[in-house]
């Protein structure tokens, strides 16, 4: 499937002095068909914004039959372009993740959310997903009413509350915002030998969602951090493995928005049998 892209500038009502949050659309194209709508999905970034990996991974995503939104997370610090892979830029990219406040992840969430559905060839429905930062962005973005699925690659911090200030992540979870049939289905996927969220982070996170009851997947797989990206992943990246879990992860997004199957029931008693 063909893909176009274009970018929006949407205004920031936390940061009305500083740059607009430019968030990059990359849309399917089935010729023949100008009137076409297919579902959106929010793709969050890593600590250097929308980068060559971060957009081809987006784009594949869009060559499947959805479109795709990818915000600047980052811009009440700067532009939109990316951050470099670089000692410089990741020390750069880390200080932004902390020194933004939460509020303001959340308002480029929402209006990546509104945008989509804005947009005349999207139906609607929506998904998430996102790496390391974008990880943990899309598992916020499951908070989101609208919002009927996210798959999250390894997603830093969640464990330590450490993503802006006044992180609420967990204590959300906890107070029911992912309980319940009608609500998000979420995937997390970790690396086993990922430094960034050790064992007993992975293990929060995993308990505090299933004391929840929320509707969630938790894979742990053999790889180490940012095994997803084909860039600067510091010998990390598998490229089966990815491949592996973008099928996984499309087919929570196949059967969560491509197919309109109505309103969601409570889940039938499940039988013990042999």
């Amino acid at each position: 499937m063909l893909i176009t892209k274009k970018f929006y500038d949407i205004p920031s009502k936390l940061t009305p002095n500083g740059s607009p949050n430019r968030i990059f659309v990359i849309s399917p194209v089935i010729q023949g068909y100008p009137n076409a709508k297919f579902p959106g999905v929010v793709v969050f970034s890593e600590i250097y914004q929308v980068t060559g990996p971060v957009e081809r991974f987006a784009g594949q995503i869009a060559s499947q039959g959805y479109v795709v939104a990818c915000p600047s997370s980052f811009h009440e610090f700067e532009g939109p372009d990316p951050i470099p892979y670089d000692t410089e830029g990741t020390d750069r990219g880390n200080r932004y993740k902390v020194e933004k406040e939460v509020a303001g992840y959340d308002e480029d969430a929402t209006a990546s959310v509104d945008l989509l559905m804005s947009l005349p060839n999207c139906n609607g429905r929506i998904a998430a997903t996102g790496m390391c930062l974008g990880g943990h962005l899309a598992f916020r973005a499951a908070f989101d009413p609208r919002v009927r699925a996210s798959v999250c690659f390894f997603a830093t911090d969640i464990h330590s509350a450490t993503l802006g200030k006044g992180d609420d992540t967990l204590e959300k979870v906890k107070a029911g915002a992912l309980t319940g049939h009608d609500k998000a289905e979420l995937v997390l996927i970790f690396g086993r030998q990922d430094t960034h969220v050790p064992r007993d982070g992975r293990s929060l996170i995993r308990n505090t969602l299933d004391d929840a009851n929320a509707n969630f997947s938790f894979l742990e797989v053999q790889a180490q951090h940012a095994f997803i990206r084909d860039e600067s992943s510091k010998g990390r990246w598998d490229a089966a493995l990815t491949r592996n879990l973008f099928g996984y992860m499309i087919e929570v997004f196949d059967r969560r928005i491509s197919r309109d199957l109505g309103d969601a029931a409570p889940p039938a008693p499940i039988e013990h049998l042999c």
